[in-house]
């Protein structure tokens, strides 16, 4: 069993203007092959869900910026705990996806003011350290959020403030979509909207960020203290900063 969701009509994109739309926006800032790998998470498992609408909505962009992109499904994730060991195929198959990822996108409702207990409960699945591997250290996030009433920014803030808890670069851009209910049509299609077209931003300006970065993110993330804790010294022979100040 696979809880990567099937996306409907990947390359349909009623709302998207291709006069303005770059196909590949990240060309020119560093190896777009093989394609950016994202990861994009939801918040309710409501059979209308707009979250999970919004994200779906964000993973054909992704595609037409040539992404790989997969969903993933957590309508059968236990609770943080509630599994010993954590020995349940559904928590280890999102942390397959999030080390499989080089970025991700979060997109939570706004419920009570916050994120739900469900985009929390993912996000606390996934450890800073699994067995020398880190699900989530070095990889790019872009935020969302959906509410049922006025533009607000909470979730997306608490999504910010997790992400750079996970040792993630979260990119600057984000969406917040207001009375989500009115945004999408009877066929959970996005209608063309301003709340759209910031879609359209947040998702190209991450594929650009993760190629940008890619290159670099095992320079970015490498941490004193965990070469320490790991017991891996610095080998000063091939160290370009240890050889470029040898000298002084």
């Amino acid at each position: 069993m696979t809880r990567v969701r099937d996306l409907s009509d990947p390359d349909h994109l009623p709302a998207l203007d291709k006069t303005f739309a770059h196909r590949r926006p990240a060309i020119g800032l560093g190896q777009t092959e093989p394609p950016p790998r994202i990861l994009l998470l939801y918040g309710s498992l409501r059979q209308r869900s707009f979250s999970r609408l919004a994200t779906e909505e964000a993973a054909r962009l992704l595609k037409f910026f040539g992404a790989e992109v997969r969903i993933f499904d957590p309508s059968d994730l236990p609770l943080p705990d509630q599994v010993a060991g954590d020995d349940h195929p559904a928590v280890k198959e999102l942390r397959q996806l999030s080390m499989w990822s080089e970025g991700q996108v979060w997109c939570s409702p706004e419920r009570h003011g916050q994120i739900t207990g469900l985009m929390k409960a993912q996000i606390d699945h996934l450890p800073l350290n699994m067995g020398g591997m880190r699900p989530t250290q070095g990889r790019t996030l872009a935020v969302m959020q959906v509410s049922g009433g006025s533009q607000s920014f909470n979730a997306v803030n608490t999504l910010r403030l997790l992400g750079r808890w996970m040792r993630m670069f979260t990119i600057p851009n984000q969406s917040s979509v207001a009375k989500a209910f009115e945004e999408f049509d009877a066929a959970g299609r996005m209608r063309p909207s301003a709340y759209y077209d910031r879609i359209v931003d947040v998702m190209e300006e991450l594929v650009r960020m993760t190629v940008l970065l890619r290159p670099h993110t095992s320079q970015l993330v490498d941490r004193y203290s965990e070469r320490k804790e790991d017991g891996r010294p610095i080998d000063q022979t091939t160290d370009l900063s240890s050889i470029a100040t040898a000298r002084q």
